[in-house]
């Protein structure tokens, strides 16, 4: 039987998470949707993962929930929206959360929820067939798996309510002006390759670093000046702790280049 959900975990310290439903544009199915929380709960506590990438076997990143289960659900008098709460919510506090880097390869459409993973990651790469829509107002829904707290972010609560309320498609040349990639490649081949690249280059940091960075922003984002300083504080004393920032510092001094081992 496939695997909904496939890991690879390199000797880089790179762990590829790639949803692997080709043949539905990798539409989230409960089973990829446990797979997933499950994966990203693991890779949060595993000190040997120090970047994570996301990517959509075949065409496609992931186009959000699989409607033919959706509406199997409605049908059946179940409660359709327990997703939310049992899979949704926990994979984006999971993943927006994630204390090491997160690169999303995005190649070919990223719609509804497969467009909010998008949007937690950290760092996306497209390519020419890439596109992003906000499709829940489409089927009736309003949004879910962070949306509404990333794309205000990405582009601004103006641009994020006109792509929200009227589903409309983003392509990637207007995903690019918009600020929704971190690099546009030239080719779709070219996507997974760059991502692979990016999150090795990543993997190679200071991870406690980059998570505690990574916390700073969000507080930043959201917060008061006091509660900006107060995790500065705390994430210096966290990041001056480790032997990563003491290796680093005797490199510098000595001119040499430093080594990051994530601790």
């Amino acid at each position: 039987m496939t695997e909904v959900l496939l890991v690879d975990r390199a000797d880089t310290g790179v762990v590829t998470l790639t949803f692997n439903r080709p043949e539905s544009l990798n539409s989230l199915s409960v089973e990829l949707k446990e797979a997933l929380r499950d994966a990203l709960r693991d890779a949060a506590a595993d000190d040997d993962c120090r970047a994570l990438l996301l990517a959509g076997a075949g065409r496609g990143f992931c186009v959000g929930q699989d409607l033919r289960e959706h509406i199997e659900t409605l049908g059946a008098g179940s409660d359709p929206m327990r997703t939310v709460h049992e899979h949704y919510t926990p994979i984006a506090e999971l993943l927006g959360g994630m204390p090491k880097p997160v690169v999303a390869a995005v190649r070919g459409p990223a719609a509804g929820a497969g467009a909010a993973l998008a949007f937690l990651a950290d760092f996306r790469i497209g390519g020419p067939g890439t596109s992003f829509s906000m499709s829940f107002a489409g089927v009736g829904l309003a949004g879910d798996t962070g949306i509404s707290w990333t794309l205000p972010r990405l582009v601004g609560y103006a641009k994020a309510t006109e792509l929200t309320l009227l589903g409309t498609k983003v392509d990637a040349a207007t995903a690019d002006r918009l600020g929704l990639f971190t690099e546009l490649v030239a080719t779709d081949d070219e996507v997974l390759p760059a991502a692979t690249a990016l999150a090795t280059r990543l993997a190679a940091g200071p991870t406690v670093a980059y998570g505690q960075l990574k916390r700073e922003l969000a507080t930043g984002a959201s917060g008061s000046l006091r509660d900006a300083l107060a995790v500065e504080a705390d994430a210096q004393s966290i990041c001056g702790a480790t032997s990563d920032h003491r290796a680093a510092t005797e490199a510098f001094v000595a001119k040499r280049r430093p080594a990051f081992h994530g601790r």
